[in-house]
């Protein structure tokens, strides 16, 4: 008999791709296109006035190749054809806990639901309240056209939130996934229920719907490639009031008092708020987010409710299969790439890395005036496109293609077929450098058509500069060592050819990064004989990215200040920057901003400077007398990654002061913000709530405020010993 064999030891392909992706490609759809049921089958429509306009994009691509042109259409195609109208609604739910500081388990869904509110598109705003005893009606006021429902019981309440989940097509919240959709589900499981009565689907980690698309904007915005590409880092904490305030300056209504202890028209104000700002999240700037995830699941080949809970190497991934099955190719997996093109050639700088990364060449420190940044737009997809990287291209099996060398390593590139990630890449860059991005600042246009272009171009951005990250991920599916380490080489070796010729030009180099060069006193004939030669040389944009009027450099990497023109102040690398600072060290170091960016000659700079001392004097005395408003001035404030429990291996402080409240019986999950203060005693930390004035280490904070000022005070020539008064002897003591 023979004997059986196991699952592992069989050799799959495209095991592990989901059916509804595979059905996607295999059918050559494109999800957030327009389609026609015909004969059973979905046809694409064509729409005449954006056909036309893609044939106007192509026709101004006249040195791409037939292969290039083939997906610069592709591309206009998905990028050209309008964005629908979403029908959607808003939801938002408020749980009744019999111990306020606990928040309700959406797996036990023990607790009534008191509010549900809903706001739609089509103009309909409510508040659905359940009836309970000993409830006030209380005397807010809500805005305009909210209308108030009430209900005897739980269950009638949730028919009707049904009702609405089963009517929209788009369903948006805010934290869904694991909170408002899975209580409701298992609420409603616990009622009574069938499960065919429930409009939601459960998944491990998602709430979808039955008839409908759940869009969850805590996802969307906790993805940092969104965060930082999309919104240029405008909110820092991914919570409902940090986000609403930042983008559309509306913030939660403040509470006093337990859920459970307020009037129906406080809880209905409160919740109808919670859920006014999920809608205008999507609603903004002519639905700027919803025609951002449209343009992204267009892009990646996705469903719009995937894109917008999955990372940007996702989306990537997506498109990369999506092509392989178009020319019917297999989908290699990721041993098979590196069984045969696994190995580097150049030595990593940076411990544990597996080869040499970006180029970053030494400031010049201290202050210059009239510093012109100039760098190159989407350098590594450039490199990409130009260089023809790709799993396959890179080392091919060619004889005749091994003299073509990437500079920096021993690696050759194919000479006679293109990549897919080079023509990919390539044309989403091209697009986005030569049509979108100049067309998105064209007077000559209507604003619609502009606001669109500006949405593409910045959903384009978003993906072209996550593409060398992606691909030189150890995780990325299609991972090719050579590839990333040859991308990084080709960075260098374009920063080294850039310096070289700006010395050439007589122009003094302040300081290089990754895709930059800091130029001091550039003339405009100077600036344009660069960036022709650039063009002509390597192939590249070299554009001006910014002119500060002058720029502070310490003789660290990577730290500098620069100030703008308009007065503004860019703060690179320094950790009064950085996210989890104390307000009462941020309002030092804000201040000190704010007075640098006064300056506007090198007399200013010598005043200005005397000014800085006595900023950091200030904010350094009153740390030694204890002269703060109040202990929240002093606080970390940090999010939990996961629940307390989960933490093994290391516990960061944040999460010592989250068990100290936890053993005081608050309930506390991922997601939520925790707030310490430094102390003398052992764990050292401890939740701002529960700390006095007199446990704080000030030796501590001082610490802190002498590494947040000193890369700043190291590039004005300053030390923060002696403006604090220390002797040279103290120092050591």
């Amino acid at each position: 008999s023979e004997v059986p064999v196991s699952r592992d030891e069989i050799k799959d392909w495209e095991a592990k791709i989901k059916y509804y992706q595979s059905y996607i490609s295999d059918r050559n759809l494109w999800p957030g296109m327009i389609y026609e049921v015909k004969n059973g089958s979905l046809v694409p429509k064509k729409v005449e006035q954006d056909e036309r306009m893609v044939k106007q994009i192509c026709e101004t691509f006249k040195k791409a190749t037939a292969e290039e042109l083939q997906y610069i259409e592709h591309w206009a195609r998905l990028l050209e054809y309008p964005a629908p109208k979403f029908r959607r609604v808003a939801l938002d739910i408020e749980v009744y806990s019999p111990i306020p500081t606990r928040m309700p388990d959406p797996r036990e869904a023990a607790y009534q639901v008191v509010c549900v509110s809903l706001y739609g598109s089509d103009g309909k705003k409510r508040v659905l309240l359940l009836k309970r005893p000993g409830v006030r009606e209380g005397s807010e006021r809500l805005p305009a056209g909210v209308n108030l429902e009430y209900y005897d019981s739980e269950e009638k309440l949730l028919r009707n939130v049904f009702d609405a989940l089963w009517d929209y097509p788009f369903v948006i919240t805010f934290n869904g996934d694991d909170f408002d959709l899975r209580y409701l589900f298992h609420r409603a499981q616990n009622l009574g229920f069938r499960r065919d009565e429930i409009p939601i689907e459960m998944g491990r980690r998602v709430c979808l719907l039955k008839y409908g698309v759940h869009i969850d904007l805590y996802k969307f915005f906790f993805n940092r490639s969104i965060q930082i590409y999309a919104f240029n880092n405008r909110y820092r904490d991914v919570t409902l009031n940090d986000v609403g305030r930042a983008l559309i300056e509306l913030e939660k209504i403040p509470i006093e008092k337990p859920i459970g202890e307020l009037t129906y028209t406080e809880l209905a104000e409160y919740c109808f708020r919670d859920t006014e700002i999920t809608y205008k999240l999507t609603s903004f700037e002519d639905d700027l987010v919803m025609k951002l995830i449209l343009i992204l699941a267009r892009i990646s080949s996705m469903p719009m409710e995937d894109v917008s809970r999955q990372g940007v190497s996702r989306w990537i991934r997506n498109f990369m299969h999506h092509e392989h099955r178009r020319r019917n190719m297999l989908i290699p997996n990721a041993e098979d790439i590196l069984a045969k093109k696994g190995k580097t050639s150049t030595k990593a700088i940076i411990k544990g890395k597996k080869y040499k990364g970006a180029i970053v060449v030494e400031p010049v420190p201290g202050i210059h005036f009239n510093v012109a940044v100039m760098d190159f737009p989407s350098l590594y997809p450039s490199i990409i496109k130009v260089w023809n990287l790709g799993y396959q291209s890179i080392l091919c099996p060619h004889p005749e293609c091994r003299d073509n060398i990437i500079p920096g390593t021993t690696h050759w590139v194919c000479k006679k077929k293109r990549a897919l990630e080079s023509l990919l890449i390539g044309s989403l860059r091209d697009l986005r450098v030569q049509w979108y991005k100049p067309k998105s600042k064209d007077k000559s246009l209507s604003a619609e058509i502009r606001n669109w272009y500006r949405l593409i171009q910045g959903a384009l951005k978003v993906i072209l500069n996550a593409s060398y990250g992606v691909f030189g991920a150890e995780t990325f599916d299609l991972y090719c060592p050579p590839v990333a380490e040859a991308t990084a080489a080709l960075g260098r070796h374009s920063i080294t050819q850039i310096i070289n010729k700006t010395k050439e030009l007589g122009i003094q180099v302040l300081y290089g990064d990754t895709d930059s060069v800091f130029l001091k006193n550039p003339t405009k004939e100077q600036i344009r004989e660069l960036a022709r030669w650039t063009e002509k040389e390597l192939k590249m944009g070299l554009d001006v990215d910014k002119v500060y009027r002058y720029a502070v450099f310490s003789s660290r990497k990577k730290n500098y200040l620069g100030v703008l023109e308009d007065g503004s102040v860019d703060v690179k690398g320094l950790t009064g920057k950085k996210r989890h600072i104390p307000p009462f060290i941020k309002k030092a170091f804000d201040k000190m901003k704010e007075r640098l960016a006064m300056v506007k000659t090198p007399a200013d700079f010598e005043e200005a400077k005397k000014d800085v001392c006595n900023i950091v004097r200030d904010c350094y005395m009153r740390l030694k007398r204890r002269q703060w408003e109040s202990l929240e001035e002093l606080a970390f404030n940090v999010v939990l990654g996961e629940a307390p429990e989960h933490y093994v291996k290391t516990t960061p402080q944040h999460v010592r002061a989250a068990r100290i409240l936890k053993e005081k019986g608050i309930e506390l999950k991922a997601g939520d913000l925790i707030s310490f203060v430094k102390v003398t005693k052992e764990p050292h930390v401890k939740p701002v709530e529960l700390a006095t004035k007199n446990e704080i280490d000030v030796d501590k904070y001082v610490a802190y405020l002498h590494s947040t000022f000193d890369q700043v005070l190291d590039a004005l020539g300053l030390d923060f010993d002696e403006i604090i008064g220390l002797t040279k002897l103290e120092r050591f003591m």
